[in-house]
């Protein structure tokens, strides 16, 4: 099956659009607003970009200018933008009441415009562990009353994801789901024309504007972001590095390949990695291979309810050791996955968060031959009621990701 025919067999509607609506925010804002309270908090300030298309719906592109969200427990949010922003704030339609400053660094704090429409805020107030301290000392100045309290409150709250944000995703995974099959007939399409087998560099760029292409055909209120579409891939020795970048290296027979790809939908990232045999596998290529699809397959049936990130993740990783290729192993199973490609919860042994019903995770477990290859596995998995569903569908045995040539 060609990428044109996945695509027309499984496509969405072409109104498929990647803005929510409005009142979905409404609920996003209401979920921050019941946790304040836990915490003892009468507000929270976010400038990460991830929180703010989270709290707002507006997507920008982060620089030195600050844009940040003020969430009180009253319900009121308040959006800061600099004003060269203010248009495009409005024209996605955020939801909160919006106030620019001038320019930056500005006569004027920046955040004073925050702070006037804040009104007489004072007290135990939130603020992300992620925010510099050149701009905790400016919010310092503007609010001279507030306690500042690093938390990770929006952090957990954006775990757990609300059904129209379950529908991005399972797009993002069909895109993704059809990139890889692009990957794929692109080499076989040089195979059978007899000509020279694509790069790594080519092969990354057309998946890239394969999955792109795909959101503007097929998709309205498209949101842009730093990355939409596309991925790594990496071959033989390259892939032995878990990020190793594209390179000019053209792939050859017998050679191991990676494609690690994925698309976001609405700013919402899902993620899918096979790893492909060019050729007759060799036995040790099969015994790799075997082994992370078992490890990855284990990996799936430890993602449920209730268990904990840590115990998913010592299932997972286990069945790489018992196999004796525990050596190989350089990272954990996965990890959470929304607005950002990796975010928390971490599937790792360090992480004893409970998994949830809506939660979307990676499963990816790999290893690492260094000089020879790297093998890896990776879907999106949605915790269910009952385990968990993995969004992405491509095909994982070695068999059907075997490339004869």
């Amino acid at each position: 099956m060609t990428a044109e025919t996945a695509t027309a067999a499984t496509s969405g509607s072409a109104a498929f659009s990647q803005r929510l609506p409005g009142e979905v925010y409404e609920r996003i804002q209401q979920r921050v607003v019941g946790r304040l309270a836990d915490e003892g908090l009468q507000a929270i300030v976010t400038d990460d970009p991830e929180d703010v298309s989270y709290l707002t719906g507006f997507f920008h592109h982060p620089g030195e200018r600050p844009v940040a969200v003020l969430q009180k427990d009253d319900g009121t949010t308040v959006l800061l933008v600099p004003e060269l922003e203010r248009q495009h704030a409005e024209e996605q339609n955020s939801r909160a009441e919006i106030v620019a400053f001038a320019e930056y660094p500005g006569i004027e704090n920046p955040f004073a415009p925050l702070a006037r429409a804040a009104g007489d805020l004072r007290g135990r107030v939130g603020v992300t562990t992620l925010v510099t301290q050149h701009r905790l000392a400016m919010l310092r100045a503007a609010f001279p009353d507030v306690e500042w309290v690093p938390t990770e409150l929006v952090t957990r709250a954006r775990y757990v994801k609300f059904p129209e944000e379950i529908a991005q995703h399972r797009e993002a995974a069909r895109i993704t789901d059809v990139m890889l099959q692009a990957g794929v007939d692109l080499i076989t399409e040089a195979i059978a024309a007899g000509g020279d087998l694509p790069s790594e560099a080519d092969l990354a760029g057309h998946v890239g504007r394969t999955g792109t292409g795909l959101m503007y055909r097929e998709h309205r209120d498209v949101v842009v972001i730093s990355f939409m579409a596309g991925g790594l891939v990496y071959s033989g020795a390259n892939s032995a590095i878990p990020h190793g970048l594209p390179s000019s290296y053209r792939l050859r027979d017998g050679d191991t390949f990676m494609l690690s790809l994925g698309a976001a939908v609405g700013g919402r990232f899902v993620e899918g990695e096979r790893t492909f045999v060019l050729g007759e596998p060799t036995a040790d290529q099969r015994r790799y291979h075997d082994t992370i699809r078992d490890a990855q397959a284990e990996g799936s049936r430890a993602i449920a309810p209730g268990v904990r990130c840590a115990d998913s993740n010592a299932r997972c990783l286990d069945v790489i050791r018992d196999a004796g290729l525990g050596q190989y192993l350089r990272h954990r199973q996965g990890h959470g996955i929304g607005l950002g490609m990796h975010e928390p919860p971490w599937l790792e042994d360090g992480d004893p968060t409970p998994l949830e019903e809506g939660m979307i995770v990676s499963n990816e477990p790999g290893i690492y031959i260094p000089g020879h290859a790297g093998y890896r596995i990776s879907d999106s998995m949605l915790v269910t009621a009952t385990g968990s569903e993995p969004l992405t569908s491509f095909p994982r045995s070695l068999d059907d990701c075997t490339i004869a040539l």
